[in-house]
Order: structure tokens, then C-alpha cells, then sequence
């Protein structure tokens, strides 16, 4: 396989063609087993090859792989190799059917260990100074907005207090350098994900209780909100509803702008910090592999990103470089995710959301591939909202990786949007790509500045009734879902026409 890297605000691949990437997460979490009284991982089962070559055929050519520290590291300074050896056979099958995979070191709540909500790191590295973790009563998230010893865990692990004499982040570092050493000559590798969704600890908790304050002053005082609706819907019974007005994103950035400078203290403070030290550990094994930089939880919701370009010291002793092979891969998702209500998932919010990551882009000058976003409903008609946002990250020339893969996902009326014509690598640079549903054509514009080695290769979902390459209908071959277009230096549009009723 090509390696990957990265151009201004493109990935590229060694042959110098602009790579566009479709994909889905695969994590597994784990489980809490009571009888070991031990978190038991399968990734090996999970992920099996005819999932893998399904993913390929289908047309995902990149997975956020997953695990997590309480896996990798379940004692001090003791890793698990036999696990480590499982995650290494799914990214072989990758390899096998041309899916690149990047490094997600997962966490939800900071610990998994203890067998309640969460998952992330070791029970040992739970500094919570006694205080213990419960299990969710209403949502999953819970413990973010009132649990203390999730809290708690962060502090200790954002100002590396000691265990057993030695930095949390002492040993997340080597953590990270014993798995990059596993992976970094490995033919599917696309990057390190360092850490999912970082949170801010107790700021975490203080966030929570401005946007509340935030969203209550709002409605209180803002003429757009209408008293009487949200009346109707807590008596009613459909407290979620009450969400809908702030579909507006001017409102919704009013009820949230109050917690802009707890996360901008914590991303330029903390959290680069960090990013900063682990990526220098990675970067201590392999050039490897792009490093990848979330967003904070919060910044899920749209509250801007301010974390700095990462910077690496390889020696110890030289001033810190930003990193050269570097990328944003931010997290969105509409606050009816996770209920039964997504199919009141609301376009100009999200879209605000992704608008706002856009513009951490733009200052970090990098390319951006979407981690996580989605959700799931009842019914189909939340699927217009699905297809808003893939119509989106296509505008602005964003991969992504859909949270997240799950027994049935392939069953599941989504695939009928994630499985899709896309690009795939485009010699030139990439003026535009779009897919209109209703008259089912896809087209594609690109500039092309010389020769290349490879062919431009378009994943297409289903037979074509035609190719047009410029002005004129192209003669075209296919190999497999994979329509290849060589072309000479110069501005090309390719015009992909489907019948009515699409031939798989």
C-alpha cells in the first residue's frame, strides 16, 4: 500500500495524489466479566476478515481502530501482548483489502476497569483521592457533567500526579511508544490518534453547569425563544423537544458561548501540553504515520478549538518543531444523538458545529478527517440529516470515519448513504466532488499539473450507465467497485451517470 501524508490542507499519497477517505470506526470496548472481575477484549473476533473485505467491497478504505489503555496496559509498565497481537491481526486484514487504519486510544469517562459506564484507562491510574465511580442512571455521559471521581481521574492525570513514583503521563507516553513500536512499519498505517475526546476534569463539570445557566438565560431573554413552546413540550412529556428552537446556531453559540474560555484555558494549556509530550514519544520510534488532534469533549458542541499546531522534540534537547505530518480530526454531533429523538437531529446545528471545526482548519493549516459523527433512529426519514452532512464534508473536501460499526450496521438503512460514490485518490488537486441523489450523478473537478504514475480512481456503488471525461463519453473499464481515469495535465471534470434503477 502507498503511504499517506500530508500537503497544506490535503493527504496525499506517494504516487502525489490527493486522497480522499471513507470509512467507519471499529472499537471494541470491552466488557466487564464478573466472575474474572476483569475487562475481557475480542477484537480479533469482532473484526473478522469477512467484516473487513464487506468494508472493502463496500467501499470504506480506512477504519479508526480502536483500543484502549486499561487493554494495552493492564498493570504498571506490563503490557498486553496477546492483545496487542489482535489488534495487529485486524490491521493485517486491512492491509490485505487496501484499508488503511489509524490508532484510536479510546476512552469514555475516563476508566473502563471498574466494570460501570466507561472505558479508557487502568484501575490503577485512577487517582480519584476515594472517590468512586457509579454507574449511569439517564445517559451514558453522566459522569462528565456531576461524577466526582471522573473528575477527579482527569485532574489527576492532566497535572501528572504520581503512581508509584512515577507521572501518569510518564507511562501513557511509554504506553504510546510500545504500541507505535508495534505498528510504525506497517504497510495500512495512516496515523496516531492520541487520546478520543479529551475532558477537562472538574472545568468539565463547571462547563456543564454554564451551559445550562446558558440555555436557561437564553430562553428567558431571547424573543426568539417562545415561552409557551417549551411549556407545551415539558408538560407534554417531551422535555427533549425543547432543543428544537436552538436549531437556530446564532441561539445555540448564545447558550454556549459562556464556556469559551474554560475549554480555550484548557486546550492551549493542559491538553497541548500533552499532545505536545505524547506525540514527541511517538515520534521518539517513527516518522511514520500522520499525528492526529482531537478536539475536547465539549468542542463536540460547537465551543471553538484553540489548541496550537503540535510541536515535537525528537532529542531532548533541541527547540520543539511543529510536526510535519500533521492533521485535525474533530468530532460532531447533534444534541439529539444517543435518543430516540435523532430524527429531530437538526441540519444548521450540526452543520454550524462542522462550520465552526472548519475554521480551526483554516488556523491550523492541515488537512481534516472527520473521527466520529452520526447517529441512528427509528424509521428513515432521519437519513435526509445523515446525507446533509456527508453532502458537507464533501464541500469542504473531508474524509470520515462513522461512529461507529456495530452487529446489524450493515443491515441498517444507513448503508444506503455510506456506501456511495465518492473519489478515492484524484491526480491533481481537487476542485470539487459532488453526488446528486435525485438525478444520480456524480461529478468530479480536478486539476491536473503533470504526469502521474497511477490512474485517478473513483469508488463507484454501483454499475454506471455512463462516463464522461471532460466533454466527451469516456470508454471505461472498472476494477471491482474501482473506476481508474488516466488523464493528461490540465482542469478535468468526470461526469458519472447511474440508471434508474442502479444495478449493484
Amino acid at each position: 500500500m502507498l503511504k499517506i501524508s500530508t500537503s497544506g490542507r490535503k493527504f496525499v499519497d506517494s504516487a502525489g495524489r490527493q486522497r480522499i477517505f471513507n470509512g467507519v470506526n471499529l472499537c471494541d470496548k470491552g466488557y466487564h466479566d464478573k466472575e474474572l472481575n476483569k475487562r475481557i477484549y475480542k477484537p480479533d473476533e469482532y473484526f473478522s476478515e469477512e467484516l473487513i473485505k464487506t468494508l472493502a467491497d463496500d467501499g470504506f478504505n480506512i477504519v479508526r481502530l480502536g483500543l484502549t489503555w486499561d487493554a494495552v496496559e493492564p498493570q504498571p509498565e506490563k503490557y498486553n501482548e496477546e492483545y496487542l497481537a489482535e489488534i495487529r491481526a485486524v490491521a493485517d486484514r486491512c492491509a490485505k483489502y487496501g484499508i488503511y487504519f489509524y490508532l484510536d486510544m479510546h476512552q469514555d469517562l475516563y476508566t473502563g476497569g471498574n466494570g460501570l459506564a466507561g472505558d479508557g484507562a487502568p484501575e490503577w491510574a485512577c487517582l480519584t483521592g476515594g472517590a468512586k465511580f457509579k454507574p449511569a442512571k439517564f445517559v451514558w455521559a453522566e459522569g462528565y457533567f456531576w461524577g466526582r471521581a471522573v473528575h477527579r481521574a482527569f485532574d489527576a492525570f492532566w497535572e501528572n500526579k504520581t503512581y508509584k513514583g512515577i507521572p501518569l503521563q510518564t507511562y501513557y507516553c511509554n504506553m504510546w511508544k510500545h504500541v507505535a513500536e508495534e505498528f510504525k512499519d506497517h504497510p495500512a498505517l495512516f496515523g496516531f490518534d492520541l487520546l478520543n475526546e479529551p475532558f477537562p476534569g472538574t472545568d468539565g463539570g463547571r462547563v456543564f453547569r454554564k451551559l445550562i445557566a446558558g440555555v436557561v438565560k437564553t430562553v428567558l431573554t431571547d424573543k426568539r425563544c417562545k415561552l409557551s413552546f417549551f411549556a407545551k413540550q415539558i408538560f407534554s412529556g417531551n422535555v427533549i423537544r425543547c432543543l428544537e428552537p436552538f436549531a437556530d446556531y446564532s441561539l445555540f453559540r448564545k447558550a454556549t458561548c459562556g464556556a469559551d474560555g474554560i475549554i480555550h484555558k484548557f486546550d492551549t494549556g493542559r491538553y497541548s501540553d500533552f499532545l505536545n509530550r505524547t506525540a514527541s514519544a511517538v515520534r521518539q520510534v517513527t516518522d511514520n504515520g500522520i499525528i492526529m488532534m482531537e478536539n475536547s469533549y465539549y468542542s463536540n458542541l460547537g465551543i471553538p478549538y484553540s489548541t496550537p499546531a503540535v510541536s515535537i522534540i525528537k532529542d531532548g534537547k533541541s527547540a520543539p518543531q511543529r510536526e510535519e505530518k500533521l492533521c485535525f480530526a474533530p468530532h460532531a454531533y447533534d444534541l439529539m444523538v444517543d435518543t430516540p429523538e435523532y430524527k429531530y437531529a437538526s441540519n444548521t446545528r450540526v452543520g454550524g458545529i462542522f462550520d465552526e471545526h472548519r475554521r480551526s482548519q483554516e488556523r491550523l493549516d492541515v488537512p481534516l478527517l472527520v473521527g466520529e459523527w452520526g447517529g441512528q433512529s427509528e424509521g428513515t426519514e432521519w437519513l435526509d440529516h445523515i446525507e446533509y452532512l456527508l453532502d458537507k464534508f464533501d464541500s469542504y473536501q473531508w474524509g470520515q470515519t462513522y461512529w461507529a460499526y456495530y452487529d446489524g450496521l450493515l443491515e441498517n438503512p444507513i448503508m444506503r448513504d455510506l456506501v456511495r460514490t465518492a473519489p478515492v485518490a484524484v491526480t491533481g488537486d481537487i476542485e470539487s466532488y459532488s453526488y446528486d441523489r435525485e438525478n444520480r450523478v456524480f461529478t468530479l473537478a480536478y486539476n491536473q499539473d503533470k504526469e502521474y504514475d497511477g490512474p485517478t480512481e473513483i469508488y463507484l456503488h454501483a454499475q454506471p450507465e455512463s462516463v464522461t471525461v471532460d466533454e466527451g463519453d469516456a470508454g471505461f473499464e472498472t476494477d471491482g467497485h474501482i473506476l481508474k481515469i488516466t488523464t493528461a495535465p490540465g482542469a478535468h471534470r468526470v461526469t458519472v451517470k447511474f440508471p434508474a434503477t442502479e444495478a449493484e
